[in-house]
């Protein structure tokens, strides 16, 4: 059977959320949902499978992060298009084929990315494609995030980054550019992924006829060691991987001698002691495991993860 896309989405300890996405995908022959388990609790990766039989179930021995659990989907799908879209989003009208149609109009564009609206309250807008990132200060932001939508973004157009929350992926400009960096671990890899597809010559495109909502999972906790650690470090390692980007000692000088600082004297302040630890750590262990041609690194993962 020939599968047209192949919808890719990771599972960690978040059953409800899983199956509330898979539940709002109209299913037929020409697809196929492969659910991702990161080594969750309470066998929710047996569970899934049990209630919808219908999806493929990957189950790891460990949590292979945001990229890695991607990555392991992205091996085993059989779509000549991925849409890779996290498990805490849903679908109120599953209008993918708009992202299709999109990709399929230019063999330049290699990524589209749908429009992304919060599922709460009156469905604010999360994402109508980003502004460039800061050659210094690494920020950017999201075109829209926040507004009430009135259609004042459904304009499809180029846009510098795509949206890890959802994106649809041509396959075969995965064969070229290569999987999602999993060094990261968690968050920035899909910057640096977008600016991977960039450089290969690629475009990404913003299509607001697709809409998903997302409800924006508070998993890692907004002041959490984990988010604190992985902001903290891979901010500089976007910088090292990606040095024609940026401005790469006043970068460092920003994110080290101003952010860093500043972060650190504000958990002081707030006597948050654990996080000032955290953020100790993240720059120690940035340093401490570089790597000749900013080449991804993996080691401390396993244990950072484990102590955070």
């Amino acid at each position: 059977m020939k599968v047209d896309i192949s919808i890719i989405t990771i599972n960690y300890n978040g059953l409800e959320d899983t199956c509330a996405l898979i539940e709002s995908i109209p299913f037929n022959e020409n697809m196929e949902v492969i659910v991702v388990d990161n080594a969750s609790k309470n066998l929710e990766a047996e569970t899934i499978a049990k209630r919808y039989p219908q999806v493929k179930v990957i189950q790891s021995d460990k949590n292979l992060g945001f990229a890695g659990g991607n990555n392991l989907g992205i091996q085993v799908a059989q779509g000549k298009y991925l849409f890779l879209v996290n498990n805490d989003t849903v679908f109120k009208d599953f209008s993918v084929q708009a992202l299709i149609d999109r990709m399929k109009s230019s063999p330049e564009i290699g990524i589209v990315c749908p429009k992304i609206r919060f599922a709460w309250a009156n469905n604010p807008i999360q994402y109508t494609g980003y502004t460039p990132l800061s050659r210094i200060t690494v920020r950017n932001r999201a075109i829209g995030f926040g507004e009430n939508d009135h259609g004042q973004y459904d304009t499809a157009h180029p846009t510098p980054y795509a949206h890890g929350a959802a994106m649809l992926i041509r396959r075969d400009a995965i064969d070229k550019v290569g999987l999602m960096p999993d060094c990261y671990f968690l968050y920035y890899e899909e910057l640096d992924w977008s600016m991977m597809f960039t450089r290969a010559g690629y475009q990404i495109w913003y299509e607001p006829t697709c809409t998903i909502y997302h409800k924006e999972s508070q998993a890692t906790g907004q002041n959490s060691p984990l988010r604190t650690y992985y902001l903290t470090r891979n901010r500089l390692l976007l910088v090292r991987r990606n040095p024609q980007a940026f401005n790469k000692p006043l970068a460092y000088l920003y994110l080290i001698g101003i952010v860093a600082v500043r972060d650190i004297l504000k958990y002081t302040f707030m006597r948050r002691l654990d996080l000032v630890k955290t953020i100790f750590r993240a720059l120690g262990h940035f340093f401490l495991y570089a790597r000749p041609k900013a080449a991804c690194y993996q080691r401390d993962a396993r244990t950072i993860n484990s102590k955070l």
